[in-house]
């Protein structure tokens, strides 16, 4: 997610007609009850925060839950929501304190309390659901929670715990309401975001409510808001085109997104640069044809990514070429250097050394509805298989199954998309190939995790760079997976919508909020 201004780099706002006035940008009198529908392909895996960890379910979460700390629009640095102040105590980065706002309530009325605070996080790492977002904690040993006081103990120094904090890991949820060591169920939620969630209906739609109890960093109450999802990118171009949505984030076809012209009286359009990243990650474990390394070194001198962009994405992505994306401190090209240009021969004499039967055989799954998903996976199955050295069978699967078939060691690879949690290098690092990763392909390396530790070591996160370039070389080396691209993001909305150009950006939360009639 994401220097450290992230996915609004570049903002181009169309405004209907060239003589509109300034007071028509401002939001109109009388429509403050009047709904907006927003539309996405982004699934929902669980409305409970200790089951999620993905894009579609912490969009929901930053509106119907509140966290101890947020991010402003584009911030590079946490803010108080829930809290009034958080702080470490201590010089070593192992002991952080928040003090909770005063007045903060459930939708039942009962107060939020410290207790509310300590069960949230204890859960999670309780659970340790499978898809779940536990690993993000990995650092936190320990809650105690006072009269409006909460003190988290870390198992190790970790000056990016206040980031984690802002995530949908850190969302509160009331300890009434919530089984302490299993997910909750059905379609209820419990929160004190700025919304509060009518009702939902699984891969279809969530209507919200404004939160006239909420007490944050968000001034003021939003439009209500419907959130309608789509099965895949066609389906949503559909949906817009038939004039159901008055907002379309994430994600259009390819095509439709190369097409879009900014002159267009019809629709405001937000392009902006992010560091949403795809990785084709390998699982590496010794049941695996992909466990040598020199197979995956073989695969990643095969791949063209910019083919990848051009053929499948129209060029609404950009080739990456390492761990971590461009624009965020620490980038590094390491992949480029490794394997500049695909390279059939030294593949080939990759896998002679490794004395492996040719072609190599393995399974690449993908999440379907997720974008151009199913054709990239046919254009890299054609790039591996075009010198006859692997065998690729492709499938698709819906995206909670998706999830759930890699975590168990189902697939050999995978094409994952990975919107990052907090505007850091860190979530790229310990997320994506740390020990106990959320990839679940079973990489460890020693020094990639000291890598890790010792960025986390530094509160001037400026000077972490040379670490995570470090690391990146490694990553390189081992290839436990392959980076693909990193995404361009677009928001379309009508033309009588603002606030478009804020609802997403490197910080992972989705500001439904900023959105407003004209």
């Amino acid at each position: 997610m994401r220097s450290v201004r992230l996915w609004i780099l570049v903002a181009l706002l169309v405004v209907a007609g060239a003589g509109v006035a300034g007071w028509q940008l401002l939001p109109a009198k009388g429509n403050g009850n009047r709904t907006i529908t927003v539309g996405t392909t982004d699934a929902v895996t669980s409305l409970d925060p200790a089951g999620a960890y993905d894009a579609g379910s912490w969009a929901l979460f930053s509106n119907v839950f509140q966290s101890l700390l947020t991010f402003e629009p584009g911030g590079a640095q946490p803010v108080p929501d829930a809290a009034k102040r958080c702080a470490f105590t201590d010089t070593g980065l192992r002991t952080y304190r928040c003090t909770l706002r005063d007045d903060l309530a459930f939708p039942s009325g009962r107060a939020m309390t410290a207790e509310d605070v300590k069960f949230s996080f204890d859960r999670v790492k309780r659970i340790n659901d499978e898809v779940g977002p536990a690993s993000l904690l990995s650092t936190l040993g320990s809650v105690d929670a006072s009269g409006r006081t909460v003190v988290f103990h870390l198992s190790s120094p970790d000056a990016t715990f206040p980031f984690k904090l802002a995530t949908g890991a850190g969302s509160i949820v009331d300890s009434t309401r919530y089984p302490r060591r299993s997910l909750r169920t059905g379609s209820g939620v419990d929160g004190t975001g700025p919304y509060v969630l009518k009702a939902y209906t699984q891969s279809a739609k969530a209507v919200l409510a404004p939160n006239p109890r909420y007490q944050g960093a968000v001034d003021g109450l939003g439009s209500p808001v419907v959130l309608r999802y789509y099965a895949n990118s066609e389906a949503l171009q559909v949906g817009w085109k038939a004039k159901e949505l008055d907002v379309v984030a994430r994600q259009l076809p390819p095509a439709v997104l190369a097409a879009l012209s900014p002159s267009d009286p019809a629709q405001r359009v937000t392009e902006a640069d992010s560091a949403e990243t795809r990785n084709l990650v390998l699982d590496v474990r010794e049941t695996s044809p992909l466990h040598d390394r020199r197979v995956r070194q073989a695969l990643a001198s095969l791949i063209d990514r910019q083919k990848l962009v051009d053929r499948t994405y129209r060029g609404t992505t950009d080739a990456l070429y390492g761990l971590i994306p461009a624009g965020i401190t620490g980038h590094a090209t390491s992949f480029f250097d490794a394997y500049p240009k695909p390279d059939p021969k030294k593949a080939r004499a990759l896998l002679t050394e490794a004395g492996v039967s040719l072609p190599v055989r393995f399974t690449y799954g993908f999440a379907e509805g997720r974008g151009a998903a199913g054709e990239e996976a046919a254009e890299l199955k054609r790039q591996l298989e075009a010198d006859g050295l692997f065998k690729v069978t492709t499938e698709g699967f819906e995206w909670t199954e998706f999830q759930k078939k890699y975590a168990e060691g189902g697939l050999d690879a995978w094409a994952v998309g990975w919107v990052a949690d907090y505007p850091d290098a860190d979530t790229f690092g310990a997320q994506l190939v740390g020990t106990g990763n959320s990839m679940k392909n079973g990489y460890t390396n020693n020094e990639v995790d000291r890598l890790i530790k010792e960025t986390r070591e530094d509160a001037d996160r400026s000077h972490t760079a040379d670490a995570f370039r470090r690391l990146q070389t490694r990553v390189a080396e081992d290839v436990p997976l392959v980076p693909l691209w990193q995404r361009k993001d677009y928001v379309i909305s009508t033309e009588d919508i603002s606030g478009g150009q804020y609802l997403s950006d490197g910080t992972g939360v989705f500001r439904l909020w900023r959105l407003n009639w004209l």
